[in-house]
C-alpha cells in the first residue's frame, strides 16, 4: 500500500492543465449497477442513497466515479435523455427549450472541480448533529464537461433588473424531520447573477471523460466551482431567473446559517467553500512503526481562492510545521500535499493535525462556529494513531 501511495505526488496536477480523465469512472452504459452496491462507498443512508467516500483511499487528483460521494435528497429518477429538456424562463427575453441534443452542440468546456457537501465532517462535532453525519469523505474532484450557464443565459437574453438564477430538479418529496417542509417539494437552489456568469459554473453531462452516472445527475447537472455542492443541482430540468432573492426551503431553512449583521443574526444561504485541510494517511487510529519515517499525506481546497499553505502538527497542536503542496495549484480543485514525519522511538498514541490557509490569509479555526449550524464545518480535526 506505501509504494502505491508514494506515486501520488507524481500523479499531482501539472501547470494548471485539466485533469487526465481516470479509466475507473463509470459510464451510465457500462455500469447500470447503482453506487450503493460499488466497493469503497460507506453507507451514510440506503434510502435516498447517500454515500460517503473514503477518504483514506485517496491517492491522487482525481477521485473515481464509482469512489465519488453521493448526496440525495430524494428518490434518485430515472430520465431518459431522448426525452429530457431544460426550461429556462423568468426574466428573461426569450424563454428556451432545450433538448439534450441542443446541449451537446453548443461549445462544450472540460475542467477539474471540487465538490464538497456542507455538511461534511458533521460527525466530528460534540454535541452529536443531527442530519446525515459525514465523517471526512463527503468531498472529492473530478472532471467535468458541459457547456457554460452563461452562454445559455445569453441565448435567452437576462432582462435589466435581474439579480438570481434558481436550478431546480425533478427530485422531489416532503421532509418529515424539522425543519418541515409544506407538503411535496422539489430540489432547488439559486446563484447571484454575477456568480451565475462567471466560467467556473457550468452545465455538466460528462463526469471524468464519461456520461454522468444516474446518481450523480445524469443527463445533465449544474457544477457550481467554489459553492458547496448543495448548489450544483442534478438531474437539471429547469432554470429561472428571478427579480427578487429567492426564498426557498433549501435556500433558508436549510443549507443556510446564522450570519450577524451589526449584532443581528440572520439567516443566510451558505455559498463559498471555506479553506480546509484533511489528512488522508495516516488514518484515525492507524499503527504506525516507531523511529522510522512517515509520509503524512492528505489534500487541501479553498473555495474561490487557492490554498497558499498547509501546516501539520504532531503534537496535538502545540507545534506546526510546514507540509509539501504537490503539483501546481488549478483553480475550484483541491491540492495534494505532504509531510515527512519522523516518527518518535517511544510507542504511544499521537495527536497528528493538519491547518490550512488560504491565499486571502484565512486559515482554519480551531473550534466550529456554532453560528454555521451543521454546515461549513472546517475546523481542525485531529487524527489519532498509534506509534508500535
Amino acid at each position: 500500500m506505501n509504494a502505491r501511495h508514494a506515486t501520488a505526488d507524481r500523479r499531482g496536477f501539472l501547470g494548471g492543465m485539466a485533469l487526465a480523465a481516470i479509466s475507473t469512472s463509470a459510464s451510465r452504459a457500462a455500469d447500470p449497477q447503482p453506487v450503493a452496491s460499488r466497493p469503497g462507498l460507506i453507507t451514510r443512508e440506503k434510502e435516498p442513497s447517500n454515500l460517503e467516500f473514503s477518504f483514506p483511499s485517496l491517492d491522487g487528483p482525481v477521485t473515481p466515479t464509482n469512489e465519488f460521494f453521493v448526496r440525495t435528497h430524494f428518490p434518485v429518477p430515472t430520465i431518459d435523455a431522448k426525452e429530457w429538456k431544460l426550461t429556462v424562463d423568468g426574466e428573461v427575453e426569450r424563454e428556451l427549450t432545450l433538448t439534450y441534443g441542443d446541449l451537446l452542440k453548443m461549445p462544450a468546456k472540460t475542467m477539474p472541480a471540487l465538490l464538497e457537501c456542507a455538511g461534511n465532517g458533521r460527525a466530528q462535532l460534540v454535541p452529536k448533529a443531527k442530519g446525515l453525519l459525514w465523517d471526512s469523505g463527503a468531498v472529492g474532484t473530478a472532471e467535468w464537461t458541459g457547456v457554460p450557464l452563461s452562454a445559455v443565459l445569453e441565448k435567452a437574453g437576462v432582462k435589466k433588473g435581474a439579480v438570481e438564477v434558481i436550478l431546480q430538479g425533478p427530485d422531489a418529496g416532503e421532509v418529515a424531520d424539522e425543519p418541515k417542509s409544506p407538503g411535496a417539494i422539489r430540489y432547488e437552489r439559486s446563484l447571484s447573477l454575477g456568480k451565475a456568469m462567471k466560467p467556473e459554473v457550468f452545465l455538466a453531462y460528462k463526469m471524468n471523460g464519461k456520461d454522468l452516472t444516474r446518481e450523480h445527475g445524469f443527463p445533465v447537472r449544474a457544477i457550481v466551482g467554489g459553492w458547496y455542492g448543495m448548489a450544483s443541482v442534478k438531474w437539471l430540468t429547469r432554470i429561472t431567473v428571478t427579480a427578487t432573492p429567492f426564498q426557498g426551503y433549501w435556500q433558508t431553512l436549510e443549507y443556510a446559517y446564522w450570519k450577524r449583521e451589526q449584532g443581528r443574526p440572520t439567516l443566510t444561504a451558505v455559498t463559498e467553500m471555506q479553506v480546509k485541510a484533511q489528512i488522508a494517511r495516516p488514518a484515525l487510529s492507524e499503527p504506525v512503526p516507531a523511529g522510522k519515517p512517515y509520509r503524512v499525506f492528505g489534500a487541501a481546497w479553498g473555495g474561490e481562492s487557492e490554498v497558499a499553505k498547509v501546516d501539520v502538527s504532531t503534537d496535538g497542536g502545540k507545534t506546526w510545521e510546514p507540509a509539501k503542496l504537490l503539483g501546481e495549484s488549478v483553480p475550484f480543485a483541491w491540492r495534494l500535499w505532504e509531510y515527512q514525519w519522523s516518527v518518535p522511538k517511544a510507542p504511544g498514541r499521537y495527536k497528528l493535525m493538519a491547518r490550512g490557509t488560504d491565499a486571502k490569509g484565512q486559515t482554519q479555526p480551531e473550534k466550529h462556529d456554532k453560528d454555521r449550524r451543521t454546515y461549513m464545518i472546517n475546523f481542525v480535526m485531529p487524527v489519532d494513531v498509534e506509534v508500535v
